[in-house]
């Protein structure tokens, strides 16, 4: 008798040929895949930026009214609604009470920067190796190269000043997309069951429960950073303010907001919130100049190995390495969206890769 080559219970094993085909067809399904995302990025970049910073303004409101919902057993679309009361309610008593000394300070100190960029290209120009870096320089840095430099430190002096007119231009213009943001971050907001269960219809039957689990982890991931990131601005604001006007530097607590502002895009918004302050440092002089230097340093120090750490701890770890490869990367793609963005974006998508993925093995670890 031939012995049966399948005992019972047991399944014929696939022959190499079926294996081959199906390895194959993976292989397939993820180039389509993968290649319909990056024709997706590509096409609608703009969109998914609109979408994500949606997502996270709902985030926040989400975030807000689970807070007041805990605290004050208000039904959760009553503490959504007080919340968006409040937040309007503020930024029409900030804009009724300061709105024309804000826009004052903000033109004073768009023409402060314009025309200390200015002096500063004319002092280099003065200064043969100054020349020299002048040469090196693209126009639109004040440089030599590829334009007039005048016009180009002009641009540098607007754009340098806070200029966001351009931020996810669309065919609404910026006011418009930001209404976009705000209406459809508020609907998000309000029911947020309806939008996640839609994209979960997207997902397999047999992957939703993981696919409802990694939503759930990319949702608190994004609070929990929006959470870390609005203490580090804040203290990162405060601390450049109050040490500007201790100096004696113009427009100090302007500075210090500006300083905060930028905060948001960490180490490079650092930098780029510091360049106001020394170019309006300049024009009083280099003792004040090294103090404003040392200044952004110590604040930089502090934020970075004491602030940071401990706001770590609660919320978001992300490796500096991976942060700024990715500000570079999404910027890259993106544009300025993608740079400004790129922080939330990064730490969404490691948290989703981390649930995703295995943990290493101690043998396993390097």
């Amino acid at each position: 008798m031939t012995p049966d080559p399948h005992p019972a219970g047991q399944a014929p094993s696939p022959e190499p040929a079926e294996e081959a085909t199906q390895s194959i067809a993976s292989l397939l399904r993820l180039t389509l895949l993968s290649a319909a995302v990056m024709l997706s990025v590509w096409l609608i970049g703009d969109v998914i930026m609109v979408v994500f910073s949606a997502t996270l303004f709902a985030v926040i409101l989400h975030g807000l009214a689970r807070i007041l919902h805990r605290h004050s057993r208000l039904p959760y679309s009553w503490s959504l609604a007080v919340v968006c009361l409040l937040l309007m309610a503020v930024i029409g008593l900030i804009s009724w009470t300061s709105g024309a000394d804000i826009v004052a300070q903000a033109a004073r100190l768009r023409d402060a920067l314009v025309t200390q960029a200015l002096a500063l290209r004319n002092q280099l120009e003065a200064w043969p190796q100054g020349r020299v870096i002048l040469d090196y320089l693209p126009a639109s840095l004040g440089g030599n190269q590829g334009g007039s430099g005048q016009g180009g430190l002009m641009s540098l002096g607007s754009r340098i000043a806070g200029s966001m007119t351009g931020f996810l231009g669309s065919a609404f213009g910026a006011l418009g997309t930001m209404a976009v943001v705000l209406i459809a971050g508020i609907y998000f907001a309000a029911s947020p069951s309806i939008y996640a269960n839609g994209l979960l219809r997207l997902v397999p039957g047999k992957w939703r429960g993981r696919g409802r689990e990694v939503m759930l982890v990319a949702a608190d991931t994004l609070w929990a950073w929006v959470a870390g990131q609005s203490l580090d601005m804040a203290v990162v604001g405060i601390l450049s303010g109050v040490g500007l006007w201790i100096i004696g530097v113009p427009l100090a607590f302007s500075l210090g907001f500006l300083a905060a502002l930028f905060n948001f895009i960490p180490y490079i918004g650092a930098i780029m919130g510091a360049v106001p302050a020394m170019l309006l440092a300049l024009s009083l002089g280099l003792r004040e100049t090294a103090m404003v230097a040392a200044l952004y340093c110590v604040v930089q120090f502090f934020e970075g190995n004491v602030l940071a750490p401990l706001i770590q701890r609660r919320s978001v770890q992300m490796p500096p390495g991976i942060t700024v490869l990715s500000q570079t990367f999404f910027g890259g793609i993106f544009g300025f969206p993608g740079l400004m963005l790129a922080s939330p974006l990064t730490a969404m998508l490691l948290a989703v890769g981390d649930k995703l993925t295995p943990k290493l093995d101690d043998e396993e670890r390097i």
